[in-house]
């Protein structure tokens, strides 16, 4: 039988969807023709690989996935540790060399895992080939392994299909659900499927740049991420919900995005300035008006001199600036 996913466009999605298009242009009219995509490419692919796997347990920060990216070494970490995230990384350049393709296919998902798992980085077998074995993995027992190559075959005739009327985020969360019920491998499941989803954005044209990071967020929110997963499972595959928390991932990442793209281009120095979460979430907070130091404290949940750690790099940069008296100063964007 045909795949068919069970979901609603509940008033929610819609108003998600119109603010991740929103956000989606003016990100692409932001990026055309400047010099510092690049850079930004660069460490959105830091903290997709970061995020996808941390959040299946490896120990490295994103500081040094990112000294990783630029070919530095980690003579203190663990060797697995490194060949997961530098896996990763290539897994990236796969889908980015490949986001032009019209279709997807086993070979390719096979492909896929095999860079995933190379020189040690699966805990289990076999490589680049779907599982001749059962899983369980916590609660959830995912099909027989007699019935993952049609499972399988059934989703990416979806995807390469009908699955084309919704739009990249619907589809691309789709294909991460039914990819990980269906848990086609032995293990590295997970980074796969999420490496999937990425290449269905990317095929879409939804990430024309490739400078947002889904993963980083969903590393972010962890246990809404697989309670979201578990919800969908218990609810018989009816996949709302799940489709409403991807598309907010997405948005997310996509704000967070605009905030790099506004650091960069707002800087009159001409020095490239990565922000961190706190950094993003203080711009987006700023957008809505002048805050003070107190209000600012609050809303990141850190300490007066942890308040002016995250707001000295975007005052050198002066993309903000504090106006007012001693007591009574706030702080806008310039």
């Amino acid at each position: 039988m045909p795949y068919q996913p069970s979901f609603q466009t509940t008033p929610h999605l819609l108003k998600v969807l119109e603010e991740i298009a929103g956000l989606s242009a003016r990100i692409k009219d932001a990026a055309v023709g400047v010099s510092w995509i690049p850079s930004l490419q660069k460490d959105a692919a830091a903290r997709q690989a970061h995020g996808s796997t941390a959040i299946e347990g490896n120990p490295l920060t994103l500081e040094e996935v990112k000294v990783l990216a630029e070919g530095g070494s980690l003579p203190e970490a663990k060797p697995r540790s490194i060949q997961e995230v530098l896996n990763y990384f290539a897994a990236l350049r796969f889908v980015t060399k490949s986001a032009k393709a019209k279709e997807v296919g086993v070979r390719d998902v096979l492909k896929l895992h095999s860079i995933i798992g190379q020189k040690g980085a699966l805990d289990r077998g076999p490589l680049g080939l779907f599982r001749p074995f059962a899983v369980r993995v916590g609660d959830h027992l995912p099909p027989p392994a007699k019935e993952v190559p049609g499972l399988m075959k059934d989703l990416l005739a979806w995807i390469n299909g009908s699955g084309r009327a919704w739009p990249a985020v619907v589809s691309s969360a789709i294909l991460h659900y039914q990819f990980e019920y269906i848990h086609p491998f032995g293990d590295g499941n997970g980074r796969v499927g999420r490496a999937l989803a990425a290449w269905e954005l990317y095929r879409r044209q939804f990430d024309t740049y490739h400078i947002f990071a889904v993963d980083e967020v969903l590393l972010e929110d962890r246990k809404g991420y697989y309670r979201a997963f578990h919800r969908a499972q218990s609810e018989k595959h009816e996949l709302t919900g799940w489709v409403e928390y991807i598309a907010e991932a997405a948005n997310e990442a996509l704000r967070r995005a605009w905030s790099r793209i506004e650091a960069v281009s707002l800087s009159t120095k001409g020095e490239q300035l990565i922000l961190s979460p706190k950094q993003e979430k203080l711009l987006t907070l700023l957008r809505m008006g002048p805050k003070s130091i107190k209000e600012i404290q609050d809303s990141l949940g850190v300490t007066k001199p942890g308040a002016h750690h995250v707001l000295k790099p975007l005052l050198d940069a002066e993309i903000i600036r504090r106006e007012g008296g001693h007591k009574t100063g706030k702080y806008r964007i310039v």
